[in-house]
C-alpha cells in the first residue's frame, strides 16, 4: 500500500512537470512569435529613419543653397 502512495506521489509530480513543460512550451512559442514581430517593425523604422535622414540632409542642401543665392545676390 505504501508503495502505490509513493507511485501516485511520483506519478502526480511527473504530471506536474509535463503540465510546466507545457505551459514554458507555449510561453516559449508566443516569445518567439513576438520576437520575429518586434524584428520586422524594427526593421520598417529602421528604413524610416534612414528615409527621413536622408530627407533631412537633402534639406539641408536647400537651405545651404538659398544661403549661398542670398549671399551672392548681398555682394
Amino acid at each position: 500500500m505504501e508503495n502505490q502512495t509513493v507511485l501516485e506521489k511520483l506519478d502526480s509530480k511527473i504530471d506536474q512537470i509535463l503540465q510546466k513543460y507545457e505551459n514554458l512550451k507555449n510561453e516559449n512559442e508566443v516569445l518567439r512569435s513576438e520576437v520575429v514581430a518586434l524584428k520586422a517593425e524594427k526593421e520598417i523604422k529602421d528604413a524610416e529613419i534612414e528615409k527621413l535622414m536622408d530627407e533631412n540632409s537633402m534639406k539641408d542642401l536647400e537651405i545651404e543653397e538659398i544661403v549661398n543665392k542670398i549671399e551672392s545676390m548681398l555682394g
